[in-house]
């Protein structure tokens, strides 16, 4: 199926079955037969042991906090209209060399502090002036994050 910008084209072999996956409000990683290692972003050898065989496995989106930054000026007009918003890196927690870049929902980011517990949501991507919309894994603090926020936070 193919999409328009900047939706995902569900198309893209590499990709395809993490977005299909999605529409399930289900994350899925590829994860080695061999090793057992989780390699993202999808490549055609682990990352550990060079094995071939690396099926799409669900995982369960618990997640740490690596980074995050506001934007306020869209690099594509059709994010415009969402500026400014928070985007951010997480690592999974079944292996926190897995980082997926995400955009992060349900907070402020005077609320975001590094290392905080992070857990996946599926929301709506769409665009005002974009035919269509696909269900996006996002990333909202957890329930059990606790703490204070970070003493600078990004205004």
């Amino acid at each position: 199926m193919k999409t328009e910008f900047p939706l995902p084209d569900f198309g893209f072999e590499p990709t395809r079955s993490f977005w299909e996956a999605a529409q399930r409000k289900q994350l899925v990683i590829p994860r080695c037969d061999d090793c057992g290692t989780l390699n993202w972003y999808p490549r055609q050898a682990c990352s550990s042991c060079s094995g071939t065989t690396l099926p799409w496995t669900r995982v369960g989106g618990e997640s740490t906090l690596f980074t995050f930054a506001v934007v306020r000026r869209a690099l594509f007009r059709a994010y415009a209209s969402e500026a400014p918003y928070l985007t951010g890196l997480v690592a999974l927690d079944e292996d926190p060399r897995v980082r997926l870049v995400t955009r992060l929902v349900d907070c402020e980011a005077g609320q975001l502090r590094i290392d905080m517990p992070m857990r996946v949501v599926f929301r709506k991507l769409e665009f005002p002036d974009v035919h269509g919309s696909v269900l996006a894994p996002m990333f909202a603090p957890s329930p059990t994050a606790q703490g204070e926020p970070a003493e600078n936070p990004i205004r």
